[in-house]
């Protein structure tokens, strides 16, 4: 497996354990290793043989210009340590993540070129590459634009988490016609065993948010902004009597929930400290058990949101990519959106009093639409196991054969 595993990004991680998960089950004599980001973790964590993805690490004692540098002069040899990697392999599998995009600050010599080095390697020798339920959005950076749709090409397999990836990678002049589209590798997670939701509790997640990747002039206004808004809101809630979980989906989140801690400290000093709880999740089904404890959730990064519409969980969702719109559309739950560029506290209370009203009809559908996701998933893993392990040896659990890829048309 390949990707941006290790690194503090709770949903790429969840992404790979659901992959993990399934190749165990039905191909357990598997010859298995990962090329990461941060490799001693996922071998800490998951017990795999694990690489470095990158010949040079970004230090963030070094200043910008000398760590871009840096990661410049590491183009060569990732390109030979990538080519290396691939060739040993019959199969690499990108286990879903935003590989594909560009909707938060990214650079092309980072995700964008190892994708392409990844994929060019693959067709040079022969070594399948499968782009599994994988992220994408229409890039205007040409250098990363074409980084990305070349990688996209060159890749054996191509399934996308939703419709809109799929036609944004059309729009970019990639032949999609043939690609199906299945469910975030998130749904086919096992929920944790979590504490009940305690009445009346809100989850918030709070992200690290300063626009994306065409607002870098911009970014520090926009997450002065976004962290003030989300700041009023959680006033608002405590001023209601609620508790509140207040949650993060990457370590980098971690500092921007202190920072919404402090301004409600600020504000409310007399406010008890058992009104507002902020731990850390260290995996996803940490935070799927956060989730759990709360009655409804309000939250920004992607797997957040996520992993509160699988739990069946009441959720407005601050978005910041098309991605957010799929879902929450996919989930029943398109009038629960806004926009964290130009979030608006006072808006945002109104959706949540309006969730909260309709909290009880909309959990059921909730639930049912995540078990259909998990199904579909189901049906994603026989295709991979008839395009990639297609011999299979006596008693396998694997089944008599895979239905076709369903596409979201017929969803």
């Amino acid at each position: 497996m390949f990707g941006l595993f290790g690194q503090g990004n709770l949903g790429n991680d969840g992404s790979m354990e659901a992959v993990l998960g399934y190749l165990r089950a039905e191909h357990p004599d598997v010859i298995l290793d990962v090329l990461c980001t941060r490799p001693d973790r996922v071998t800490a964590r998951y017990g795999l043989s694990a690489a470095p993805l990158h010949w040079y690490t970004p230090d963030s004692r070094r200043s910008k210009a000398s760590a871009a540098a840096r990661a410049v002069l590491g183009l060569g040899p990732d390109a030979f340590r990538t080519a290396s990697w691939v060739r040993r392999h019959d199969v690499v599998i990108v286990p879903g993540m935003g590989v594909l995009e560009a909707t938060l600050p990214l650079r092309p010599w980072r995700t964008p070129y190892v994708m392409f080095l990844l994929c060019a390697s693959g067709r040079l020798f022969g070594t399948k590459v499968a782009l599994v339920s994988v992220g994408a959005n229409v890039i205007h950076k040409q250098a990363t634009r074409r980084l990305v749709t070349m990688a996209a090409r060159l890749a054996h397999y191509r399934s996308f988490r939703d419709a809109a990836a799929r036609e944004a990678m059309r729009h970019m002049g990639v032949d999609t016609s043939g690609d199906p589209v299945y469910p975030d590798l998130a749904f086919a997670l096992s929920a944790p065993p979590g504490e009940p939701a305690a009445p009346g509790t809100v989850a918030v997640g709070v992200m690290e948010y300063s626009g994306g990747n065409d607002d870098r002039r911009q970014a520090a206004e926009i997450r002065g902004s976004y962290l003030e808004q989300m700041t009023r809101f959680v006033v608002w809630l405590t001023d209601q009597g609620r508790p509140v979980r207040l949650l993060a989906g990457d370590t980098i989140d971690e500092g921007a929930v202190q920072e919404v801690l402090s301004g409600l400290r600020a504000r409310r000093p007399r406010l008890p400290a058992a009104s507002v709880v902020a731990e850390p999740a260290n995996t996803l089904g940490e935070l799927m058990g956060q989730l759990a404890s709360a009655d409804t959730v309000v939250a920004t990064r992607y797997h957040t949101v996520l992993c509160a519409v699988k739990l069946a969980k009441p959720t407005v969702a601050i978005g910041y990519a098309p991605k957010f719109d799929a879902l929450m559309d996919e989930m029943g739950m398109a009038e629960y959106c806004q926009s964290a560029k130009s979030l608006d506290a006072s808006q945002l209370a109104g959706q949540f009093m309006e969730l909260e009203d309709r909290a009880d009809r909309l959990r059921p559908a909730l639930a049912e639409r995540s078990a259909a996701n998990a199904r579909l998933l189901a049906r994603q893993f026989a295709a991979l196991s008839a395009t990639f392990f297609p011999a299979e040896p006596a008693g396998s659990t694997s089944g008599a054969g895979p239905p076709a890829p369903v596409p979201t048309e017929a969803r």
